[in-house]
């Protein structure tokens, strides 16, 4: 007898397995060199069903040595064109076309493969993946009620997180590092174990990084060259939640159930977002509403009755379109955090399915923040109207999100009004935030002085601050230092070679600048500024608020790929470089005397904007 297996089977360890039961003990084995391609590449890769499938092979030639089969090597390996085209069948093809010429059963583990060698009259013994009860993974065993994740690396103690929500504790769990055999093993089960449950598939296989969802744990298993070194993080949730047990639970079942709405649960890592997450699905589960999730990877603990989905073909846009046709009353996206996540989000939600996204957020405020720009302005509370803020387990904030035409907060001329987005505390019903565009630009203006301290100045006022000095800057050469004296009033100091063309003939350029802004601008000069430093005077702007050290007044040059500060005679010195008086960033001067700024970093942009304004560029000891 006469048996050609194909690669599946091979990987599976079904061949060895049939040979021992006595199914095949005597039969001539022919493995074709096809398949030890498709092995040795993937072993290569770093994929351990390479791996597997090479041991397999070991324990053939271990059965030949035994007299129990015949082993032999057949066919030809196959060339770079149809490894290439091995996705389409092209390897599959000729291993088939060997059991034919050989007159061989064809031994298979694949469904697909079964059915074309049955199509082409082959003799097909097709064997169904083995799925068998998998016992406690030696993971698990570092794992206590308290504990949310265990970290074990080769050559480094173990160690996990444990403790409450808000709360976590990064400890050592062993008095002993673990070597690269034991936790090289340990890596091996758990996906021979994800493997052969039902109660665990691998989520993601990259080489040098696979993803499994085994049981309740999310375990991930970093290779190298992906990896230093063999490494193995494994995360449960330790806390399963219902709505009730959240404060403002009563406010927030009925805002979810009135109708389907767009909410952002935010907060920080290990704050509890997936948590509470898992509660809201439970909670409109249990109130007749069809809910999904979209999840990569498939971590949050949902019934049975709630399907999990991840990417299709590696895209969550597919993922939408498959949803939109499936039609849920309301799908939970976990880890909405890319441009992509966030169009994606906001389609389905404009398409009338009911959207809850988990977002990192250090503050309530910027969940929805993150929006902007993603979304049209306008558009943003439809794709979101709720935002909710867990913060060490509990729900910290609820915010109404809605759009009101009126005249922004802080500003008084009726022709200024325009589409405010207004940000409103759930519980005390009174306004946070206001999200509008001011003078072309997208401003988020705070209502209130918890964010900066009493006394500090509001929102508003610097928003009107900063329209004001880049209005006046567009029309002057030096320094532009403005005082807000009311919400109508400001007083806008300059040189003493600007006062003309800043106030231009017969007051024509103010009066212009006023109307625009909807504000009164008295102009001066610099001598006038009670609050002027000696350092100041003079052309081209050097002068500097006082109150800190007068600066260097530096000219940046703007290259293809960096912003280049001059800073003559301070070299290995730490500077402060300020825009307008206003600190940007701290930096040490290189040997050459110059600070160097990558283009497209937060800070270039901050500084080119500064330039773009025409504030001037001051460096001072720090």
């Amino acid at each position: 007898m006469n048996v050609v297996p194909d690669t599946s089977v091979v990987i599976d360890g079904r061949v060895s397995a049939t040979i021992e039961d006595g199914q095949f003990e005597g039969a001539t084995i022919s493995v074709p060199e096809a398949v030890v391609a498709e092995l040795e590449a993937q072993a290569n890769d770093g994929l351990d069903s390479g791996w597997d499938g090479l041991s397999e092979l070991q324990r053939l030639a271990e059965l030949a040595d035994e007299g129990r089969i015949d082993l032999e090597y057949v066919g030809d390996r196959p060339n770079a064109i149809e490894r290439g085209h091995a996705s389409e069948g092209e390897i599959d093809a000729l291993i088939r076309d060997l059991a034919e010429e050989l007159g061989a059963t064809f031994l298979t583990s694949d469904i697909v493969q079964a059915e074309v060698a049955q199509a082409k009259g082959l003799e097909v013994e097709h064997i169904s993946p083995e799925v068998r009860e998998v016992g406690t993974l030696t993971v698990e065993e570092f794992f206590d009620d308290q504990t949310m994740s265990v970290h074990l690396r080769a050559g480094a103690v173990p160690k996990a997180k444990r403790g409450e929500l808000g709360e976590m504790r990064y400890e050592e769990i062993a008095d002993e590092p673990l070597d690269e055999e034991t936790i090289d093993e340990y890596a091996r089960e758990i996906v021979d174990g994800a493997k052969e449950s039902h109660d665990g598939f691998i989520e993601l296989s990259e080489p040098g990084m696979k993803i499994v969802q085994f049981r309740d744990y999310r375990i991930a298993i970093g290779r190298p060259p992906f990896s230093d070194g063999i490494e193995i993080t494994a995360v449960r949730p330790i806390a399963q939640t219902d709505i009730e047990d959240y404060e403002k639970a009563d406010e927030l079942k009925d805002r979810l159930l009135e109708r389907q709405r767009g909410v952002l649960i935010s907060g920080a890592p290990g704050a509890g977002k997936s948590t509470f997450a898992q509660a809201v699905a439970r909670f409109i589960s249990d109130h007749d509403y069809a809910v999904k999730t979209m999840e990569k990877p498939r971590d949050l603990q949902v019934g049975p009755e709630i399907t999990q989905y991840t990417e299709l073909a590696g895209e969550m846009e597919k993922t939408a379109d498959a949803l939109l046709m499936v039609r849920p009353d309301y799908t939970i996206y976990d880890e909405v955090r890319k441009t992509d996540d966030f169009e994606v989000f906001a389609d389905m939600r404009l398409a009338g399915v009911g959207m809850i996204g988990v977002v990192h957020a250090t503050r309530p405020i910027d969940a929805l923040q993150r929006l902007v720009g993603r979304v049209e302005l306008g558009m943003i509370p439809q794709v979101v109207d709720t935002v909710v803020y867990i913060e060490a387990g509990e729900v910290d904030t609820v915010y109404d999100v809605r759009t009101e035409v009126k005249v922004p907060a802080g500003l008084t001329e009726e022709d200024l009004a325009r589409p405010v987005i207004q940000v409103t505390d759930f519980e005390t019903g009174e306004p946070d935030y206001e999200i509008y565009t001011f003078n072309r630009q997208v401003v988020t203006v705070p209502l209130t002085d918890d964010e900066d301290g009493p006394g500090s100045e509001s929102g508003v006022d610097r928003i009107a601050k900063q329209e004001i000095e880049r209005e006046i800057r567009s029309v002057a050469r030096g320094y532009v230092d403005v005082d807000l004296k009311s919400q109508d009033k400001a007083v806008a100091y300059v040189e003493d070679d600007d006062i003309s063309s800043v106030i231009g003939k017969g007051g024509g350029r103010i009066t212009d600048i006023e109307n625009r802004l909807g504000i009164d601008i008295d102009v001066r000069t610099h001598d006038e500024n009670p609050n002027y430093g000696s350092g100041g005077g003079g052309s081209g702007g050097g002068g500097a608020p006082s109150g800190g050290q007068t600066g260097e007044l530096v000219e940046p040059e703007i290259t293809s790929r960096h912003i280049v500060i001059p800073v003559d005679g301070s070299h290995g010195e730490t500077v402060e470089v300020q825009a307008g008086g206003d600190y940007l960033f701290t930096a040490t001067v290189s040997r050459g005397g110059e600070i160097q700024v990558s283009r497209g970093s937060a800070i270039a942009d901050d500084l080119e904007r500064a330039i773009d304004r025409k504030d001037p560029i001051t460096v001072v000891p720090s």
